[in-house]
């Protein structure tokens, strides 16, 4: 039997880890995600110079990079698993472990952190229970930091969900945070 694994030709497919273990008859019923990958595994038509668009995929896809599908993906581009691994460390946008239902995201650049960067981070892991860099026990808020957002101009600078939240202070951040649907954990904080 020829290998499946040949570099393919223009419009070739072929066959994914998901569409195999259905050929062999496990009759398990394919994660719709799975589909949504492979449909991007082909239109980058299995190129491994597309690694990043798809672990940027993946990581919408699945909400995070997990070593499943960092393998899989290794497989599927026919690069070594090293590569891959060292790809979606090197970059800052790619995390490792699923993020929250809202995300909040410091600006600790020059600019905002000299503004006050640190007393946002403060109040947000005080009054909402939160670690920097990690995600609530309830799963509702991721609290990160960035490096530079590109709003020097509005430092400090923190994202609710994507939205700018400029010139901010504890109070309004806190105020954004409640909006988009964060409240303090039903126990009082973190333990």
């Amino acid at each position: 039997m020829a290998d499946q694994r040949t570099t393919p030709t223009a419009g070739a497919e072929r066959p994914t880890p998901a569409a195999k273990a259905a050929a062999a008859g496990n009759g398990s019923a394919e994660d719709p995600r799975e589909k949504m990958l492979t449909t991007q595994l082909k239109k980058v038509r299995y190129r491994a110079d597309a690694l990043i668009e798809v672990l940027h995929a993946v990581q919408d896809i699945y909400g995070f990079l997990d070593p499943v599908q960092l393998l899989r993906v290794a497989t599927e581009l026919q690069l070594p698993p090293s590569r891959v691994l060292g790809v979606a460390t090197f970059y800052h946008l790619f995390t490792f472990e699923p993020k929250g239902e809202h995300t909040c995201t410091v600006c600790t650049g020059t600019a905002c952190f000299v503004k006050g960067a640190d007393e946002l981070i403060a109040a947000v892991e005080r009054e909402l229970g939160v670690p920097e860099g990690q995600t609530r026990e309830d799963g509702v808020l991721s609290l990160l930091q960035a490096r530079c957002v590109g709003a020097c101009g509005l430092a400090p600078v923190a994202l609710v969900d994507g939205v700018v939240v400029g010139k901010a202070t504890s109070d309004m951040l806190l105020t954004a945070l409640d909006k988009a649907g964060v409240g303090p954990m039903a126990d009082g904080g973190a333990s």
